[in-house]
């Protein structure tokens, strides 16, 4: 089969998120078992950023459409002066870091590196008006996610300025019946860029109706009403948005986010046989709202074990078109060190009836070991050419632009990153002055609290 996704100008950019200078391992989301697992190791924030990076560049060589998303600043002395923590930027971290060592942990947290959780995006395909619709996520599951979303505004409007293209909505309201992790929980499907297509919304639990089916162990961080909010908000027909709850007993096997158990591209959904509550009518759905030419490949547990799944992140991939109309799997080097993960994506690529024919590996050691895989670092985007031409070209990967980022992280980052390294004042100080100097690079104009002041 040979997919066409390249009509009508159209193409999809993937945002990766840099890797901050601060990035560590605290171990603070409740649900992450790799998160959990890795609580406290000593991190290297310069080999993470360097690797999230190669990934951008290895992509933009292969001619996919690939931009940078700036990370956050961390610690979050706003956050933590909200707080009520007081003093100078170094008495805050004192004071903070000794009498409430879990939330300055938190206001240290790395976790804005993983963009599939910033926003969830609908093409101007889709939408009524036209435009390319952001709704930034809330995150209000975890209190270390749930401080993100006005940075993340701030550097959505920076990267897509023009009203013209490109509609910016705020967070939904920040309580749990409507919590939105982005889109890390949507997934559109279309039979060719810039043509109208199919939005997938995934949710674990209903907000306002608890006698549905929930998780039990961990908590379900989107409900169905935040991800309706988004349908309304972005103007989506109902004719052509589909809502399907993962399955709770995943969730509670470590599966907190619908991308670390399916991934979708095109006509093409890429699942494991127990991503979804009543899975069979969730592709049903999919099936008669896109058309003919959908394809669900599904995993059998007897094949790749949920467990499996979590270890070795085979779903929190990244699903590419290539330009001979197959599709890429750009995977974790996990993958390959899981056996039965690895024989499955042999059988896969070697002679299958599917349209994935390529596996590509990649080393993300120090994102994986935070809980984020190759999806969990990109914002996909997708653009038309007039669209394409309004964005901030600064944030758009070039081999100039790989190259001066390359160096800017060597220059800026430290190699060691460990807890107590966190309350170091100096850390703020470098920070500052690497993020200071990243705006310049991606010409994001002034985006941070401090340059704000």
């Amino acid at each position: 089969m040979q997919i066409n996704l390249s009509g009508a100008g159209a193409r999809e950019f993937n945002f990766d998120g840099l890797v901050g200078p601060t990035h560590n391992y605290s171990g603070l989301s409740f649900g992450n078992i790799a998160s959990s697992n890795n609580q406290g190791v000593v991190a290297n924030p310069k080999l993470a950023a360097l690797q999230g990076l190669d990934k951008m560049k290895a992509l933009h060589d292969q001619g996919f459409a690939q931009g940078v998303f700036a990370p956050h600043e961390r610690p979050n002395i706003a956050a933590l002066r909200a707080l009520g923590f007081a003093g100078s930027d170094a008495q805050v971290i004192a004071v903070a870091a000794k009498h409430a060592p879990a939330i300055f942990n938190s206001a240290c947290s790395a976790s804005s590196m993983w963009t599939a959780n910033a926003a969830t995006v609908s093409p101007s395909a889709n939408t009524a008006d036209g435009r390319v619709h952001f709704t930034a996520a809330n995150l209000n599951n975890k209190f270390h996610r749930a401080m993100e979303h006005p940075q993340t505004s701030r550097l959505l409007r920076a990267m897509f300025p023009d009203a013209h293209f490109f509609a910016h909505h705020d967070a939904l309201a920040n309580c749990p019946a409507f919590g939105d992790e982005g889109a890390a929980n949507h997934t559109r499907f279309c039979a060719g860029y810039g043509k109208r297509g199919v939005e997938l919304f995934v949710y674990g639990a209903q907000g306002f109706d608890n006698t549905k089916p929930a998780p039990k162990r961990f908590p379900a961080r989107q409900t169905l009403e935040a991800s309706q909010a988004v349908a309304r908000l972005h103007g989506l027909d109902d004719a052509h948005v589909v809502y399907a709850q993962q399955h709770p007993d995943v969730i509670d096997a470590g599966i907190f986010h619908n991308d670390v158990i399916a991934v979708g591209n095109g006509d093409v959904l890429f699942c494991h046989e127990q991503a979804f509550l009543e899975q069979a009518n969730v592709i049903a759905q999919l099936q008669q709202k896109q058309g003919a030419n959908f394809i669900a490949v599904v995993v059998p547990a007897s094949a790749v074990s949920v467990a499996d799944a979590v270890s070795s992140y085979l779903f929190n991939s990244q699903l590419l078109s290539q330009s001979d109309g197959s599709m890429m799997l750009l995977v974790p080097s996990e993958c390959k060190t899981n056996a039965r993960v690895w024989h499955y994506l042999q059988t896969l690529t070697e002679g299958g009836t599917t349209p994935i024919k390529k596996v590509l590996v990649m080393d993300l050691r120090e994102s994986m070991r935070n809980g984020g895989g190759p999806a969990c670092l990109r914002l996909r985007v997708e653009l038309n050419a007039a669209e394409a031409a309004a964005v901030n070209s600064g944030v758009l990967m070039t081999p100039a632009l790989y190259t001066t980022l390359t160096n800017w992280v060597k220059q800026h980052y430290r190699d060691r990153m460990a807890e107590t390294d966190l309350c170091d004042p100096q850390l703020l100080n470098e920070s500052r002055s690497a993020l200071d100097s990243l705006t310049q690079i991606l010409q994001l104009g002034s985006v941070y609290p401090f340059q704000l002041a």
